[in-house]
């Protein structure tokens, strides 16, 4: 009877890794890449192991709860220092973690030309791997992030320091050295293949290699048949199209999509990218951001809002990693124009100017919207590489028709006062379900005497 029970138990055990679920033993994984029939993936204890993953902040920590409950079963972070909340969510929630390891760059002023700072990041850096490496929710280690990220005066990117993977080679030798259990990647904004083979030139040692890749996923099957890529390799950042990749008005502020759009567009390119990979190379990916981030704007990156509302990029996702949308899904923006225009037309107008505002909206669920409407100032100071960017000034609205607020259900039509101070601002729209989900867009425009 004991031996049955226990065999049980193993049986169990197999089919929760294979499909994907994490254990909450005490006791380290050994984690492997391994080509299995034609497809390279993880494999943990001897059992493979299919990343559904988000990349995620501690500071989001409420969001744990969330990510498991959508079906995911990995995060990754980008630097260890709140690792022990992070970690201990992920044991108590059954998820793994892709580790990352914070390595300073050239684009933020780290000269690695300098070997006494080079240094102290190497000690630093091998206190951090010797503290977490054998906790048992640790799936790999994800040693830099967009070191390649370098611009020239053009704006495009350029070749940076070769010292830089000379560090990085440290790094990995270390972590192989200490930690037997678990694999070593390092991430590349985009796929240059000039980039990837300065890498490898000086840091050939990598487990597998990551890419970050926005509005060009879809392309992805392309890249790998013309054979840029010959590692296995993760998607470690995917999600709505870049700040970058998009119109800007006039006066050079970034055009961003709305929230159904940028789901949408997301998941197409999963199922063009990281589903039609043909070459068996690709290991799967990690949506950004499972939480909310300023970057240009307060919404363009982050899956929720800042009061915690979870947006149809959420659906998609939970969509993805289950085969099915959620029960209550986000509702739609149908219309969003401030005097009779869309985000696109470069709209200018005067200072106090009384401007017509016109949104609807609709619930797959029926439920009742509120709408809810603010300008914010633009970004004072443009953040790159993900970097902190301070969010701007929210104003509240001036509505000179309160009558015109409601318009119906679904729809409003009021009348406000466009701010008295000339400058570039922005009109943000929130469709709130009442029940955990929103909808969000915003107009850039500018007020000019």
């Amino acid at each position: 009877m004991r031996c049955i029970v226990f065999l049980c138990v193993l049986l169990l055990s197999a089919c929760a890794v294979e499909s994907g679920e994490s254990n909450n033993s005490d006791t380290v994984k050994k984690v492997e890449i391994k080509n299995i029939d034609g497809q390279y993936t993880f494999v943990i204890d001897g059992k493979p192991f299919k990343v559904k993953g988000v990349g995620l902040d501690s500071d989001q920590g409420r969001y744990f709860k969330e990510l498991k409950e959508a079906g995911a079963n990995t995060f990754r972070t980008w630097r260890t220092n709140n690792a022990d909340i992070e970690l201990a969510a992920a044991k108590e929630h059954g998820l793994m973690v892709a580790m990352g390891l914070d390595i300073h760059k050239e684009l933020h002023g780290f000269d690695f030309n300098d070997e006494k700072a080079v240094a102290e990041q190497f000690e630093r850096l091998k206190k951090r791997i010797d503290k977490y490496k054998d906790h048992p929710n640790v799936l790999c280690w994800v040693a830099g992030n967009e070191l390649n990220l370098l611009f020239d005066e053009k704006g495009g990117l350029k070749l940076v320091n070769p010292k830089t993977y000379t560090a990085l080679a440290d790094i990995v030798d270390y972590i192989h050295e200490v930690d037997p259990n678990h694999p070593v990647t390092t991430t590349f904004a985009g796929m240059s293949r000039s980039h990837v083979d300065l890498a490898l030139k000086h840091c050939p040692q990598l487990d597998f290699m990551s890419y970050q890749i926005y509005g060009g996923l879809g392309t992805l099957p392309e890249i790998t048949e013309k054979s840029l890529v010959d590692r296995p390799f993760m998607i470690t950042e995917f999600g709505p199209v870049g700040h970058w990749e998009l119109p800007s008005t006039e006066w050079g502020r970034e055009i961003e999509q709305n929230s159904q759009q940028r789901a949408d567009g997301m998941a197409q390119r999963i199922t063009k990218g990281l589903e039609g990979d043909n070459k068996g190379l690709c290991m799967g990916g990690f949506a950004f951001l499972w939480g909310q981030k300023q970057e240009r704007t307060p919404t363009w990156y982050g899956v929720f809002n800042k009061d915690g509302k979870a947006s149809a990029s959420v659906d998609e996702l939970t969509k993805w990693w289950t085969g099915s949308y959620p029960k209550n899904r986000a509702p739609v923006i149908n219309e969003f124009t401030l005097n009779g225009k869309i985000a696109n037309d470069n709209i200018y107008v005067k200072p106090g100017e009384i401007l017509q505002v016109k949104a609807s909206g609709m619930d797959r669920e029926n439920n009742p919207l509120s709408f809810n409407l603010n300008f914010m100032t633009e970004v004072k100071v443009k953040s790159d590489g993900g970097a902190f960017e301070k969010e701007p000034e929210v104003l509240s609205i001036n509505y000179v028709d309160v009558k015109n607020i409601s318009n119906g259900p679904n729809a409003i039509k009021p009348k406000i006062k466009a701010p008295e101070k000339e400058g570039d601002y922005r009109l943000f729209l929130y469709l709130d379900d009442g029940n955990g989900k929103v909808a969000n867009a915003n107009i850039p425009f500018y007020v000019k005497k």
